[in-house]
């Protein structure tokens, strides 16, 4: 399935329950959450939040559903301002590809 018909399917998903009512502020404020959410497994995988330290380990099928909410959220909003995420992922892969040569960076980052 490529990304413009999950777009499609999540714009029909929230529409069907008049989600897309919600105010673009306020999905962005859930999508916040759920990017707390994420940065939770993140802090704790590096080892900044110590579990048995005050810290209890979050569950890998958690991690794997906060990622989807966040990119649900994400595309509601996206879906709200009319933008075509394939296209402008896509669109913007191009000018990255010549702004940041891969050579470069790959020194760069092998240093």
């Amino acid at each position: 399935m490529h990304l413009r018909e999950i777009q499609e399917k999540l714009d029909k998903f929230d529409k069907d329950r008049g989600w897309d009512k919600f105010p673009a502020s306020l999905v962005f404020a859930h999508l916040i959450e759920e990017l707390g959410e994420i940065s939770r497994h993140i802090t704790v995988k590096e080892g900044y939040k110590v579990i048995g330290l005050g810290h209890e380990a979050p569950k890998k099928e958690e991690l794997v559903r906060e990622f989807a909410q966040a990119f649900n959220l994400f595309t509601q909003i996206a879906n709200t301002f009319g933008v075509d995420l394939e296209s402008a992922v896509l669109s913007e892969l191009e000018i990255m590809e010549e702004r940041f040569s891969a050579e470069d960076w790959s020194r760069h980052m092998n240093k």
